[in-house]
């Protein structure tokens, strides 16, 4: 089952235009053949402030995502030091 992708507003404001060309192709081929492929099997469930959400570890990046039905929202595309901080405050209950 393919899963339709929606984005976080800071993740396409923010997130991917901070990123350079090589590491937004990384994460972009990721995202379409991981994520809206099988985000379940692909995806690290999270805990604590983010539990509900999951994680997809692209190199030194982390892509954290909700599965809402058949729909996958991105949260956060951020380096790995800094995503747990921003995606709590991105976070949906």
């Amino acid at each position: 089952m393919i899963y339709q992708l929606k984005y976080h507003p800071s993740v396409v404001h923010d997130d991917i235009p901070a990123l350079d060309a090589a590491w937004r192709a990384r994460i972009k081929n990721a995202i379409e053949n991981k994520i809206a492929v099988a985000p379940e099997i692909f995806g690290i469930p999270l805990r604590k402030s983010l539990k509900g959400h999951r994680k997809l570890r692209v190199g030194d990046y982390r892509i954290v995502f909700r599965i809402e039905r058949k729909t996958v929202l991105v949260l956060a595309i951020l380096h790995r030091s800094i995503i747990y901080k921003q995606a709590t405050k991105r976070a949906l209950p």
